[in-house]
């Protein structure tokens, strides 16, 4: 008994490194998801790329991450985190350094590609990793606190980047952030193990005590599994429209909207537009440790997707389409705050399918994310093309307008979900 309790207790402090290095890997991809745009004056002069073929380049990282989301999480479930993990930050490493190196623009955009392919599995994996370590009821708490600090290193990688880039060159940036990305390679290869049980202790979640990695000749079956239960697709959907608004907005069409409506200079504007960011960042992780404190999943994804549709709303109606200036860094932080519902559909996703098929599922949820980021930018730009005639308030009212009817599909997507009382509904069913 005196040796289960000190396993026990071995194993809730092993946990936190593990989470640490997979946290400090998650850091750079975000950190890898901005490095483009703050080199983008350096690549344009050094080989006379376009706006458009910037934006291609950019966009390689996403088109490498959404069409390698289940494929990671095929492999987060046979091969385990540690192995998806460390092979993914090397090839990282390697991109980047490539990126640094690269002697023309095809080999500028094969190592963003590579970039984009090697971070892809380090998100999917994490949540493997915190299923196996932590308690169904922790999950959602650990899912937030994770969002958090991924957003943080996106948020920490805009001035020591640039500041870098300025001090010595792009090229050598990069080539350091592809040395450091190999360094966090060998970390995870050295700490991260996929569960307690590799170690010789007792599980931490009894979800899954008895559960063993399926085989890969599994794995197709397990892909049919998952997306043949319905909820996945609205948790799909509601991370493509949660997700999807609050990226394209921080990310893409918030400070143009503050630059043609209100006059604002783009780096006022963009200071404005940062607090929908941490607004992200406050909401990822209040979801997530509220939702596990009460027990609860529905009631919180609720509330925050009826609170993103209105404020949606008030960007659409208050002042005709224009708020008061004074009023937008909080109506853009609760923005932010309340996209966070996409956060809660990570944990209910676990909990309504297989403990062994965790990666896959929430592979598939998270392609969601992607496709919509991507679907929702592309369609916001095509609108404000269709409004050209009408003034800038009424162009972007007319781009709102459709946020809010997305945002009114992620809520309605949020009421077909199920309640889990944080536990795992499919323990039960035959494998």
């Amino acid at each position: 008994m005196q040796g289960s309790k000190e396993s026990l207790e071995k194993a809730l402090r092993v946990r936190w490194g593990i989470w640490g290095v997979m946290a400090a890997a998650y850091m750079i991809v975000f950190f890898h998801r901005l490095a483009a745009g703050v080199v983008r004056g350096d690549l344009v002069r050094e080989f006379g790329l376009s706006a458009s073929a910037f934006g291609s380049l950019a966009a390689m990282y996403f088109y490498a991450y959404m069409i390698m989301q289940v494929p990671v999480g095929m492999l987060a479930d046979t091969l385990g985190a540690r192995a998806t993990v460390a092979a993914g930050m090397a090839l990282a490493g390697a991109g980047s350094a490539l990126f640094g190196l690269a002697p023309s623009a095809g080999t500028l955009f094969l190592g963003r590609f590579l970039v984009g392919v090697g971070v892809s599995t380090v998100f999917v994996s994490i949540l493997k990793v915190q299923s196996q370590w932590f308690r169904d009821r922790e999950f959602a708490t650990m899912s937030g606190v994770t969002a958090l600090v991924g957003n943080l290193g996106g948020v920490l990688a805009q001035a020591p980047l640039a500041m870098a880039a300025a001090t010595f060159t792009w090229r050598t940036a990069f080539l350091g952030i592809g040395a450091f990305s190999a360094f966090l390679a060998l970390l995870c290869w050295v700490f991260i193990r996929n569960r307690p049980q590799d170690l010789g202790w007792p599980a931490l979640n009894e979800a899954q005590a008895n559960v063993k990695p399926p085989r890969p000749s599994e794995l197709l079956s397990g892909l049919k599994g998952v997306v043949r239960r319905w909820r996945i697709w609205p948790a799909f959907v509601l991370s493509g429209c949660a997700s999807g608004l609050y990226l394209a907005f921080s990310g893409a069409w918030g400070t143009s909207f503050l630059n043609d409506v209100y006059g604002l200079e783009r780096t006022a504007a963009s200071g404005i537009v940062a607090f929908s960011v941490y607004g992200g960042m406050a909401g990822c992780f209040f979801a997530g440790w509220f939702s596990d404190r009460i027990g609860l999943r529905r009631p919180p994804l609720i509330a925050f997707s009826a609170a993103f549709c209105a404020c949606w709303a008030a960007i659409v109606l208050w002042g005709g389409g224009k708020p008061p200036a004074e009023a937008l860094r909080p109506l853009f932080f609760l923005l932010g705050f309340s996209a966070s519902s996409y956060m809660l559909a990570w944990s209910v996703t676990k909990e309504t399918n297989p403990p062994h098929f965790t990666a896959v599922a929430i592979s598939v949820v998270n392609t969601g994310a992607f496709l919509g980021t991507a679907l929702i930018t592309t369609a916001m730009g095509m609108i404000l093309d269709r409004a050209a005639a009408f003034d800038a308030v009424g162009q972007y009212r007319t781009v709102f307008l459709f946020c809010l009817a997305v945002s009114g599909l992620s809520l309605g997507c949020a009421a077909l979900l199920p309640e889990t009382h944080c536990r795992n509904l499919t323990v039960s069913e035959p494998s």
